[in-house]
């Protein structure tokens, strides 16, 4: 959350969602928005994520692993080489130690395993 210059009141907090599961970033973005987190778009790809941290730049990108075509390693490590300090947490059901090695390596801010209860969003999001 930052605080507007201007009125002294709270800003929410943006957000992008990426998922290759369209009804996922449905549920996802309803849930922010509840949590005062705008969000500024959805995608289904790695490199709608790409895109689009690069025409809104949010506060922060959900992003699943595992999508066709461009997935989202190509997406992590494309937004961190546009900005190192993005906020990046992922969404994925591999759950496999190898994985979990590569995103964090990546940059990963923080990672939450499929299937997941939305309260862990709302965990993540009040630590922005």
């Amino acid at each position: 959350m930052t605080i507007s210059d201007n009125k002294n009141e709270v800003e929410p907090t943006t957000a992008i969602v990426i998922d290759d599961d369209h009804d996922a970033v449905d549920v996802i973005c309803e849930y922010l928005e509840l949590m005062n987190i705008h969000v500024l778009g959805k995608g289904y790809n790695g490199k709608d994520a790409v895109d689009m941290y690069l025409r809104f730049r949010p506060g922060v990108v959900f992003l699943d692993v595992m999508m066709p075509d461009y997935d989202g390693i190509y997406a992590l490590e494309k937004i961190k080489q546009i900005s190192p300090r993005a906020s990046i947490i992922i969404i994925t059901a591999d759950q496999t130690e190898e994985r979990e090695n590569q995103l964090v390596e990546l940059g990963a801010s923080e990672i939450i395993y499929k299937p997941f209860e939305l309260n862990n969003l709302k965990i993540i999001g009040s630590k922005k």
